[in-house]
């Protein structure tokens, strides 16, 4: 059942990604696919609830960072001081 959700959730999204054009619309939809990717992991490694949380918001997270450089096209590099700096890709 579990996998049929995840399955009918991540065609939705795909269904839904021609739908947002605008920067707010590719953060959101970037965090629905990460939390989709955090919940479809967790159910592989049959954590329990409490991780499986942590997997959602972990990355729902991520998915929203990657969709924000994707639409800014800018990117953090290392500056070798333990710092960093936004520059484009």
């Amino acid at each position: 059942m579990k996998l049929q959700l995840s399955a009918t959730l991540f065609a939705a999204g795909l269904a839904l990604a021609a739908c947002q054009p605008t920067p707010q619309g590719q953060t959101a939809l970037g965090a629905a696919f990460g939390a989709a990717g955090g919940f479809a992991l967790s159910e592989l490694v049959d954590a329990n609830p409490e991780w499986t949380a942590v997997a959602v918001l972990g990355g729902a997270a991520a998915g929203a960072v990657v969709a924000q450089n994707q639409a800014t096209r800018e990117c953090a590099y290392a500056d070798g001081r333990g710092g960093y700096y936004v520059a484009r890709c």
